[in-house]
């Protein structure tokens, strides 16, 4: 498993940070926390050759200490994702083909300049047991 901590000062349309897991050009995951329309949203985007988006309101959220976490199980990457030391939340669980993955941290800010994210921590661990641990 991967995970990432940051707080970041989303201000702008799509500002966004989180993680990133990639298989190929044509089969990633990104899952972080991005403003829309003003609000945090938790979300992610999984591709495989076409892209979706995925998100859901976290009002409470801004500026907060985010942690992402992304792990693997076979073909299954299961995504969660909390604010502090609030219990885990799932994201997405999307299928992802075998092979090897690369992992990191991401933001941006497709509308802006100067996007200030403080990323606090990266780490790998072991995979999670189960879905419903």
């Amino acid at each position: 498993a991967a995970e990432v901590t940051f707080v970041a000062d989303l201000t702008a349309q799509f500002d966004q940070a989180g993680l990133l897991v990639r298989g190929d050009a044509e089969h990633w995951v990104k899952a972080g926390v991005e403003l829309s329309d003003g609000v945090p949203q938790v979300g992610a985007v999984v591709t495989r050759h076409v892209s979706d988006w995925s998100v859901a309101p976290v009002p409470t959220w801004r500026g907060a200490l985010v942690t992402v976490r992304a792990s693997r199980e076979g073909d299954a990457l299961t995504v969660r994702v909390r604010a502090g030391d609030e219990p885990w939340r799932l994201v997405r669980v999307a299928p992802l083909p075998p092979g090897p993955l690369q992992v990191g941290l991401y933001c941006c800010a497709p509308t802006r300049a100067g996007l200030r994210v403080r990323f606090t921590d990266l780490r790998l661990t072991e995979a999670d047991r189960s879905l419903h641990d």
